[in-house]
């Protein structure tokens, strides 16, 4: 199961949320060293971090965090045509049907196993996702042995630009079509998993 939680107003304020932006922390500001803002010493929450975003979950089996993304609307303002437009030989997709990946985060305390497998269901239900939204394209930025790992995952990917440094870091952008054969295409990889979206405002009324 992957949890979708949208239209959420403060979402650093929801407790059901809270457990992800501190493990965002945990990965980008601990480990990854980035120089992003940081909530109470706890959460990693950025100016995108607001009613319009979308947040895909991977639960744990008790409960908690295992990863997560997060999703831009490409209509208003993003972080590829706001800090990382220079990546681009051209401008980025957007529109109604392409969104962004942002914050693509695996909990740090997983062994290899459980990661891997976390990162599928991830994966997968941001297929799903797009299929059920109709979205045609995902954009992103990603530093190199990620983004290296995105291109080879079967699906049509393409980089939007070169790679450059900035700020100490190979970057680049990319963008993932998606469409009714995606699914095959990461499951000919091992990687698609046929796992349910559900609400997250669905599972607290239920």
């Amino acid at each position: 199961m992957v949890i979708v939680a949208e239209d959420v107003l403060v979402p650093v304020r929801r407790p059901d949320l809270q457990e992800m932006f501190e493990a965002r922390k945990r990965v980008f500001v601990d480990l990854l060293e980035w120089d992003i803002p940081v909530i109470d010493e706890r959460y990693e929450v950025d100016q995108f971090d607001d009613q319009h975003a979308t947040y895909l979950i991977v639960p744990r089996e008790n409960g908690g965090h295992a990863g997560s993304a997060r999703l831009l609307k490409t209509t208003l303002p993003h972080i590829l045509d706001t800090l990382f437009f220079e990546l681009c030989a051209a401008s980025p997709p957007r529109g109604p049907n392409a969104l962004e990946i942002t914050r693509f985060c695996l909990d740090r305390d997983l062994d290899a196993r459980a990661r891997l497998e976390t990162r599928n269901q991830l994966v997968s239900g941001l297929v799903r996702y797009a299929l059920e939204h109709g979205i045609e394209t995902y954009t992103g930025v990603a530093e190199m042995g990620w983004l290296q790992q995105i291109l080879a995952f079967g699906w049509h990917c393409r980089p939007l630009g070169l790679p450059r440094i900035i700020a100490g870091k190979m970057l680049g952008a990319l963008r993932i079509d998606i469409s009714p054969e995606t699914p095959a295409l990461l499951e000919a990889n091992g990687i698609y998993r046929r796992a349910s979206l559900q609400r997250l405002d669905m599972l607290e009324a239920a």
